[in-house]
């Protein structure tokens, strides 16, 4: 029972992130530029925002949820509200490394001397 859940829950979270997929790559398709160093970056931006908005987030909170639901349910069993605190810690300093990631990368670019007027995710 709790594979079919799993996978019922996985299949709804995949299949919208999967159709936010498509515009992944700026170049290279008929009617759009031909593929730069510059566009390349703009692809990874847009790789790291599919990751971050439409797989990540919704597994983070998609695990809070069942370690709530952990807790709440436990009714005293101490083994069931440890696994349920530990989820919902797990996914929060997870949710807190990928947020995060951002700024290291930013960190490391600007400290190498890249910078734009515009950001390169947004190209």
């Amino acid at each position: 029972m709790k594979k079919l859940f799993l996978s019922i829950a996985l299949f709804f979270l995949i299949i919208p992130a999967l159709t936010n997929a498509a515009g992944l790559v700026p170049c290279g398709n008929p009617g759009e530029p031909q593929c730069t160093i510059l566009l390349f970056f703009a692809m990874l931006g847009r790789i790291y925002e599919f990751l971050v908005k439409d797989i990540a987030a919704p597994l983070a909170i998609l695990a809070m949820t069942i370690g709530g639901v952990m807790i709440l349910i436990s009714a005293g069993n101490p083994n069931l509200m440890s696994t349920g605190k530990k989820i919902v810690y797990a996914s929060i300093i997870g949710l807190f490394l990928v947020f995060s990631s951002w700024l290291i990368v930013d960190l490391i670019l600007g400290a190498l001397g890249y910078s734009m007027g515009k950001p390169w995710w947004q190209l």
